[in-house]
């Protein structure tokens, strides 16, 4: 569930190529989810981490997210 998640918002990632020579990666829509890195390949892998650590704060918080059903409803929130 949660991979599928992942997998279908990084469908939508966008990514370019900056003046420096990086490479900056965002999932539209989903705010201050982004990634900057030297070659595409790590810029790929870091928007990956900071999207699910962007998950796992929302879920944590309670928050809805759009377009994924957590089984971690309010009475059965899961704390680390």
């Amino acid at each position: 569930m949660i991979t599928d998640f992942i997998n279908s918002k990084l469908k939508n990632a966008a990514y370019r190529i900056l003046g420096d020579g990086t490479y900056f990666g965002e999932i539209r829509g989903v705010k201050g989810v982004w990634a900057n890195a030297d070659s595409l390949e790590e810029c790929r892998e870091e928007l990956k981490e900071v999207l699910e650590d962007w998950l796992v704060v929302k879920i944590r918080a309670g928050e809805k997210v759009s377009g994924f059903s957590s089984v971690f409803g309010k009475k059965r929130m899961a704390y680390a």
